[in-house]
């Protein structure tokens, strides 16, 4: 299993929108390094779920219910989504200040490349967010 982290502004799509319509579809990516790991994704793969510009923290863990297929959003071009559906609200949300005060995330894709919206996780990484987070 590998681990990500995808990004939504919450006025545009929360976690809690999540929760409430039990999956949805991650269009609209326009990156192409975010699109490199959507393609990465697997059905099960396990993703932060982090509001950007407003509360600045990881809330949530989606998973991945399907794998990448080409984005009914994007007109004539070769862009990919993936199906999400929420796994669970973790219990203390870790914000981006919390992360950036530890040493062992100073390598995270957050801290190193804010602004990209899907990014890779690595296992140390995960581990450290969860208990951040007061997950086992």
């Amino acid at each position: 299993m590998a681990y990500w982290l995808v990004k939504s502004e919450p006025f545009v799509y929360s976690f809690d929108q999540l929760l409430t319509d039990k999956s949805t579809s991650w269009t609209g990516v326009r990156n192409y390094a975010a699109r490199l790991h959507l393609r990465a994704m697997k059905k099960d793969d396990l993703a932060l779920f982090y509001h950007s510009n407003e509360g600045l923290a990881i809330v949530g863990i989606a998973k991945i219910i399907k794998e990448a297929y080409p984005d009914p959003t994007a007109e004539g071009q070769d862009w990919s989504t993936v199906d999400l559906a929420p796994h669970q609200r973790i219990k203390t949300p870790v914000t981006l200040d919390q992360i950036k005060k530890e040493p062992a995330l100073a390598q995270m894709a957050l801290v190193r490349i804010g602004r990209l919206s899907v990014q890779p996780v690595t296992e140390a990484e995960w581990k450290v967010i969860m208990k951040l987070a007061g997950e086992k």
